[in-house]
């Protein structure tokens, strides 16, 4: 995490002062390294660092408050000219890089590496001083003694058949939450708001206070309920709502039908991202953090991460083209991959509440021996 602050105070610095295009490209070439390798490792630290009752609950505030600080970010960067908004930016990545001083490593990465005295005390640390981490550190070491049998060797090991549940389960779900849509929607939901004949200030407010919204009820909801059952609402409602919104855009005649469709098209706007944003956009996240065994999680992580992205451009790079093509089959496109993630979530998906990460792990482990 320091090498990506790193990384992306040097990114902020080349856009903020500038002096050609390729200054520019450098710029967001490495705050793309940056923000890539920050949204794998963060998810992933705060799942080995947090206690089973609470990992869910902080890692979906994390995507919240990531949610928040986008809306934030786009109504800052209307504001101010792009060169202090890009200075604005080195301010979070100065207060983590700061902030990561005071925290402790990864009691699972110090204990991987070898390093039980300080396994001991940043566990400890986490914990409390008055709290007996003796079971869990116990738990944490003879599962991590298990993995060394096992060690992954090369990159390839991540493909062997006790690793491919938790491989398609994490790939999976990536390639789900990207080809499901928000992404361009959010880039484009001015144009898209445009055409169905509202102003495109109007879907910028819609979209903000609805992603921060349910954003905040998903992480409420998260520790009550669950990770797999709120996943299959959240595809449900994203389903529902890109169909809604597709049908909206279909050829009509009359003032009252366009009127209809006005209404329907916002119903379906406002139960599409609202739907995305209660599970699909950060509980994947999470699951892949929680049932990726320690030895495969850097190269199975890096896998799911570029997955991710690649798909978050594809998506982002086609929409305006297809958009264009046809407004109403875009989204019955985005309706039919969310109603495919339904099928598949409900099929492979494990329940992760309530599990230690090395519980987790072993019941997955014990699911690809049976089958």
């Amino acid at each position: 995490m320091w090498i990506s602050d790193v990384i992306c105070i040097l990114g902020w610095l080349l856009i903020g002062f500038a002096q050609k295009a390729w200054w520019l490209y450098c710029g967001r070439a490495l705050l793309g390294c940056g923000i890539s390798l920050l949204t794998y490792l963060v998810p992933v630290y705060i799942s080995e660092i947090t206690p089973k009752n609470l990992r869910g609950g902080f890692t979906a505030l994390h995507e919240f408050v990531i949610g928040c600080s986008s809306s934030i970010a786009y109504v800052v960067g209307s504001l101010v000219n792009w060169r202090i908004f890009a200075l604005l930016g080195l301010i979070p990545c100065l207060v983590q890089f700061f902030g990561l001083l005071f925290i402790p490593e990864s009691p699972r990465w110090l204990i991987k590496t070898g390093h039980d005295l300080a396994f001991k005390a940043s566990l400890s640390r986490l914990r409390g001083k008055n709290v007996d981490v003796s079971l869990e550190a116990a738990e944490i070491k003879d599962y991590t003694i298990y993995l060394e049998q096992v060690t992954q060797k090369s990159f390839l090991d991540m493909f062997q058949r006790k690793y491919l549940h938790c491989l398609i389960v994490g790939v999976g779900l990536m390639v789900f939450q990207q080809f499901g849509g928000m992404r361009g929607i959010l880039f484009y939901t001015a144009r898209i708001f445009e055409s169905a004949g509202f102003p495109g200030q109007v879907g910028s407010i819609v979209a903000a206070a609805t992603k921060i919204t349910v954003g905040a009820v998903g992480v409420l909801l998260l520790s009550v309920y669950g990770r797999r059952p709120l996943l299959l609402v959240s595809a449900a409602g994203a389903c529902l709502g890109a169909l809604i919104t597709g049908l909206s855009f279909l050829p009509h005649e009359g003032l009252l039908l366009k009127e209809l469709c006005s209404v329907f098209f916002l119903i379906g706007v406002v139960v599409f991202i609202g739907g995305y944003e209660l599970g699909l956009g950060s509980i994947p996240w999470i699951i892949m953090s929680e049932i990726l065994p320690i030895n495969i999680k850097g190269s199975a992580g890096s896998l799911s991460n570029l997955v991710s992205w690649i798909g978050s451009w594809v998506v982002t790079y086609s929409f305006d083209a297809i958009f264009e093509w046809s407004s109403a089959g875009i989204f019955f496109v985005y309706s039919c991959v969310c109603a495919a993630a339904v099928v598949f979530i409900a099929r492979l998906v494990p329940e992760t509440r309530g599990r230690t990460l090395e519980e987790i792990q072993v019941s997955i482990t014990e699911l690809e021996d049976n089958l």
